[in-house]
């Protein structure tokens, strides 16, 4: 018997487990039922063992077959992200990039101009999840993410787009009912509005120039896991919110919110292009990463009042 492994036969055995039916794994890969099931037949024969037990109506692993189906799968996988890349080196980028963007920052910044990508790069689609909830870029088999932080996880590669400077605010109407804070303290005493995926817990973590520092937690009647949430609130003068300067500026511009404690910075961070290290990033993330070197980093919401 030939040593050569039976890599035709492992592929099939493995996408047959995964979609527990031949005839689906047959269309899943393109070809016909007839051939799959030589191939499984020819491996369990090779192997002198039966990878399935099947009935009429039911398909189901033998033990033998659960034995071998994570290394035929992960056989599979290394196979296909092989020749994905090799697609890649050999031709203009393509295929799908999962995204993870935060909800408020990639709704009203980063999807007008997906437009302008999808244009110049017809061949590569996008699977966009927006969400403040951190996500694992590597346990959630994410391609690339857009964050928005003091960056400290080394295990990622981070590429810095532009510094995103935070602000407290509050309404004219809120501060002429209840006065404006002139030092952090004082926030105690008022309706701060709560953001609840801020990492390490929901802290303010304010700066003055002489090197003083003071955290708060912010207390009042709306916490909410979308910063935008918060924004009616404060609009209304129910409350002081902390917003990132992408959203702060329209308000800002035009008065309806106000900056207090401006002798007192928030620990800012700034905008990143972030993906996993584990692998090399392939043409269409590379092309992603320069697009948003371009769009994003000059942005029309920096704020200099």
């Amino acid at each position: 018997m030939t040593k050569f492994p039976d890599f035709e036969g492992l592929a099939m055995f493995a996408k047959v487990a995964e979609e527990r039916s031949f005839a689906r794994a047959a269309k899943t890969l393109g070809v016909s039922v007839p051939t799959v099931s030589r191939a499984v037949a020819r491996l369990e024969e090779r192997l002198g063992a039966r990878l399935f037990n099947r009935t009429s109506r039911q398909l189901a692993l033998t033990d033998f077959g659960l034995r071998l189906v994570d290394s035929a799968s992960r056989l599979y996988a290394e196979a296909e992200a092989a020749e994905d890349a090799a697609r890649e080196l050999s031709s203009s980028p393509r295929g799908m990039i999962r995204l993870a963007v935060p909800m408020a920052f990639g709704t009203r910044w980063l999807a007008p101009i997906l437009p302008d990508f999808f244009e110049l790069y017809p061949d590569i689609s996008i699977d966009l999840h927006m969400s403040d909830a951190a996500v694992d870029l590597v346990g959630d088999g994410f391609d690339a993410a857009l964050r928005i932080a003091v960056l400290q996880d080394s295990s990622l590669v981070a590429r810095r787009l532009t510094p995103v400077a935070r602000f407290i605010l509050a309404a004219p109407s809120y501060l002429e009912k209840h006065g404006t804070p002139a030092h952090p303290s004082e926030l105690t005493a008022h309706h701060c509005l709560g953001y609840a995926y801020r990492p390490r817990q929901d802290i303010w973590h304010l700066r003055n120039e002489a090197g003083e520092e003071e955290t708060v937690i912010p207390t009042g009647p709306l916490r909410a896991t979308n910063s935008q949430a918060l924004i009616p609130m404060a609009l209304r003068g129910l409350g002081i919110v902390e917003l990132p300067e992408f959203m702060a500026h329209e308000y800002l511009a035009d008065g309806r919110l106000k900056a207090i404690l401006s002798d007192w910075k928030l620990l800012s961070g700034a905008l990143y292009f972030v993906t996993p290290s584990a692998r090399t990033r392939p043409a269409k993330v590379e092309v992603l990463s320069d697009f948003m070197v371009a769009r994003l980093s000059n942005p029309s919401w920096r704020w200099n009042g």
